[in-house]
């Protein structure tokens, strides 16, 4: 385990393995850490490919120091910033969930680093569009009297929703804006994903404009997107994007 302190003074802890070719860095989801099926698998196949892969926690996740509570999307962007800054070159991004969304920010800011991008059920705009717009009155009156909400979870204790996540996630937003990927993009989505559905996949496909850009859609697949076969299909689109970047596999 190592750490690296943020220009904004946040200190997040990183698992960085060595190896040539395009580096490719791993961003996790909402509330989840680097510690997770997909990012370990992935670690384990840059591995046997040789590759440098990076996988961190966002400030307030897994080993990184600060409370979950006290961050917001801008927050983990920046901290994804300093991630991707230990290389001097470009990478190829891998974004799970909120990560997904985080990706699409690294991509907009910063088009000279990111060279290839992968999604998975990414998440853009989510405290907007799933958060804010499907909170009943009584919630949004606890969110701007309590200054948050509890949110029920099917992965543990329930989500506590910040006012200040909600209110910052408003100057992040990536589906009212162009998103220019003017690299390889694959987008990959279960049908059974009960976090983000299809429709939300299909927006950022028809959002986004680029010349190489492809959904996958995934039948009876779920937010987790981790059996051994979605596994495979995340290597597979890895390799797939490094592959377009004439960047020769080990």
């Amino acid at each position: 385990m190592q750490y690296l302190t943020t220009p904004q003074g946040r200190r997040i802890a990183y698992e960085l393995t060595a190896g040539s070719g395009v580096p490719v860095v791993f961003l996790g989801g909402f509330k989840s850490d680097m510690q997770g099926t997909k990012a370990v698998a992935l670690e384990t196949w840059a591995k046997a490919m040789g590759r440098p892969f990076l996988r961190f926690d966002y400030s307030g996740h897994g080993q990184s120091d600060g409370a979950f509570t006290e961050g917001a999307i801008g927050d983990w962007f920046e901290d994804a910033m300093a991630a991707v800054d230990l290389f001097d070159g470009p990478v190829v991004l891998v974004g799970s969930s909120m990560g997904g969304w985080i990706s699409l920010l690294l991509s907009r800011a910063r088009p000279e680093k990111v060279v290839g991008l992968v999604t998975i059920a990414a998440a853009p705009d989510f405290t907007e569009d799933s958060m804010w717009n499907g909170f009943s009155e009584a919630q949004k009156a606890d969110l701007a009297e309590k200054g948050q909400v509890a949110l029920p979870s099917d992965y543990g204790e329930p989500y506590i929703i910040t006012r200040r996540l909600i209110e910052e996630g408003r100057n992040r937003l990536v589906l009212r804006s162009p998103l220019p990927l003017n690299f390889p993009v694959r987008f990959l989505q279960g049908t059974a994903d009960a976090d983000v559905s299809v429709a939300t996949a299909m927006t950022l496909l028809n959002h986004a404009t680029g010349d190489d850009i492809r959904l996958s859609l995934v039948k009876g697949a779920d937010h987790r997107f981790s059996t051994p076969d979605c596994l495979a299909l995340i290597e597979s689109a890895v390799s797939e994007v490094i592959g377009r970047l004439g960047d020769a596999e080990g």
